[in-house]
């Protein structure tokens, strides 16, 4: 007995000099770059020298954001939160996440974590197949401004994932009363289709399994950037390509440097506005449009249609145009559910070699023998 008293002193005089010796962090410590993104430019990841908690920053979240950023800290291993960090804390990796935008799902389920996934904003437009079969336990928030609270907190979130639209989330200073913590994930406003999967990273660091989130990440380019130079190496031609449908009276056309028009561009295609060269897309009147799109080989992206009639009922002006009289019309939306949710805008974020490879096969079919994925042909 005396013995074992003995043993048990010193076990808490051990105990009592280790919490001693356990200094606080400082923030300024946690500089030691974790992850570094290649292509996305919204986020990164840093540690600190025998740390095992991490600080994972948002930058610019939302549009027209200006040198704003937002930080989550992970604490991990019984480690301390820096004594000077005033951002979110996640006080182990989250099992349990609430996700306001489909894309997060599909991210979490690129790594097979979309188990985590415990509520969603409208269930009935997401596509993933696992959340379908779950949707009786995973709950439907709703949507900003009309944010089901009560059923948000007894989903038990360790963290709720958020996106900007012009401005910080509407949810953050409830979500904070709540004592529940958020991340911003910005994958909507990169550029650059790689860039947008990577996020996948940063979604993966969160559910501690980030070394496999990089392992996934990383063949990516690797079909990207193939199919992108065989491309580049065997075709000549590139046909040229309009986009979109009237919004009112308006024709809003991207900018050269945008997601879709990159996709186009790596694809073979050439793009047939080039006037808009900033960061948004542009309005033009329908006159303008109708031109344009009386010279392209090929018109892309045409909002809800699913047969040509559908789309000359939208548009009867620009049933004459070459494209649509030769039947090269091409829409986004060939995995749509029945209420209305599409895939594209869902898993071709985590997927854009298949994104690629759909639209190379549009501009050049005999270098695609697989089917498509997103797209389909309008007839």
């Amino acid at each position: 007995m005396k013995a074992l008293k003995n043993l048990s002193l010193i076990l808490l005089l051990v105990l009592t000099f280790t919490g001693c010796h356990d200094k606080s962090s400082k923030l300024a410590d946690f500089n030691r770059a974790v992850y570094t993104p290649e292509y996305a430019s919204g986020f990164d990841i840093k540690g600190a020298d025998g740390k095992k908690s991490v600080l994972v920053t948002v930058t610019n979240p939302w549009q027209g954001a200006d040198s704003i950023t937002t930080d989550l800290f992970i604490a991990r291993n019984g480690e301390s939160v820096p004594e000077d960090f005033t951002g979110q804390v996640l006080g182990e990796d989250a099992e349990r996440i609430i996700c306001m935008s489909s894309t997060h799902i599909a991210m979490l389920d690129a790594i097979d974590e979309d188990r985590c996934v415990v509520g969603v904003s409208g269930i009935d437009y997401i596509s993933n197949p696992d959340i379908q079969a779950r949707r009786d336990s995973v709950g439907d928030v709703g949507y900003e401004g009309n944010i089901n609270y009560e059923l948000l907190l007894s989903l038990d979130p360790d963290l709720v994932l958020l996106y900007g639209v012009n401005g910080a989330s509407s949810m953050e200073g409830k979500l904070k009363e709540l004592g529940i913590p958020f991340m911003y994930v910005g994958d909507y406003l990169e550029e650059s289709p790689l860039g947008k999967a990577e996020w996948l990273v940063a979604l993966a660091e969160v559910a501690g399994k980030r070394a496999e989130g990089e392992t996934v990440f990383a063949e990516i380019p690797v079909r990207y950037n193939a199919l992108k130079k065989r491309v580049a190496e065997e075709t000549l031609d590139a046909p040229s390509v309009m986009l979109n449908i009237p919004y009112g009276d308006s024709w809003f056309m991207p900018s050269t440097g945008s997601y879709a028009v990159r996709l186009i561009a790596d694809a073979g295609g050439d793009y047939i506005y080039r006037k808009n060269t900033g960061n948004a897309s542009t309005p033009i009147d329908l006159e303008e449009a109708y031109l344009l799109a009386s010279e392209a080989d090929m018109w892309l992206h045409t909002g809800m249609a699913n047969t040509l009639d559908e789309l000359k009922a939208a548009c009867p002006k620009f049933a004459d145009t070459r494209c649509f009289r030769g039947g090269q019309v091409y829409n986004n939306n060939a995995r749509t559910n029945a209420a209305g949710g599409n895939d594209y805008f869902e898993s071709a974020v985590v997927n854009p070699d298949l994104v690629l490879r759909d639209l190379v096969k549009i501009f050049h079919p005999e270098l695609v023998e697989e089917e498509f994925v997103y797209y389909k042909q309008l007839k």
